[in-house]
């Protein structure tokens, strides 16, 4: 098994959305573990990542090099996918430090059985994250619609989350450049990302969390001039 990771670096508030709300409080809640760590699926980001590799050999050429392709391939899988043409890479969800996670999970743990808690779930979940407020604009008076203020919560920026991205065998150097420049393009996830929020910069390391993403960055450019 080869292990590489992905460190998404939060330039802004962002929200990693779930699809439901908190009744009385919140439109849109953002997806937690029951610690109230904040996190994003790994489904969903292996999907982004697909999306920005597609777009990118997309401007390559008519038609696009078949190497770029095929590692595109065994990096996401095809459409309707065997065994044999199944995606070559898993990718895990992207979480917060675990020294930190453990460390508050342990506290968490001791404060279940008190009366009085001194740290609760809620607790952790709001030191990381805001709540946002939004409503529509009648175009014609300049005036807020009626019903239409919305509350998400929003995880701050700053915060890096890291992803695990599993390989049963050590990828091609196409693959890791592939990966790499997917990595680079990938600017904005979450809910709400076209109105300001999910502003990201990710980076690829290896297992020695060793970035690498410029390294592979540079082996793209001198094979996409061939």
């Amino acid at each position: 098994m080869e292990i590489y990771y992905l460190k998404m670096l939060l330039l802004s508030d962002t929200t990693f959305g779930r699809g439901d709300g908190v009744a009385g409080l919140i439109d849109q809640e953002v997806e937690h573990d029951p610690s109230g760590f904040p996190y994003l699926r790994g489904r969903t980001l292996k999907g982004l990542l697909s999306e920005e590799c597609d777009n990118l050999i997309d401007v390559l050429s008519d038609p696009p090099p078949c190497r770029w392709i095929e590692a595109a391939e065994h990096l996401f899988g095809i459409p309707g996918s065997t065994i044999g043409t199944i995606s070559k890479m898993h990718v895990g969800d992207a979480c917060l430090p675990k020294d930190l996670r453990r460390e508050v999970g342990l506290q968490l743990d001791q404060e279940r059985d008190k009366k009085e808690k001194k740290l609760t779930e809620s607790d952790v979940l709001a030191s990381l994250t805001t709540i946002r407020r939004q409503t529509s604009i009648d175009p014609e008076d300049g005036a807020p619609v009626e019903h239409s203020l919305r509350a998400s919560r929003a995880i701050i920026r700053d915060l890096t989350f890291t992803a695990q991205l599993l390989f049963e065998e050590e990828p091609t150097a196409d693959m890791l450049a592939l990966l790499a420049v997917s990595t680079l393009a990938l600017r904005r996830v979450g809910s709400v990302r076209n109105r300001g929020r999910g502003h990201v910069q990710c980076t690829l390391h290896d297992s020695n969390y060793k970035e690498i993403t410029q390294e592979y960055f540079r082996y793209f450019e001198q094979k996409t001039r061939v």
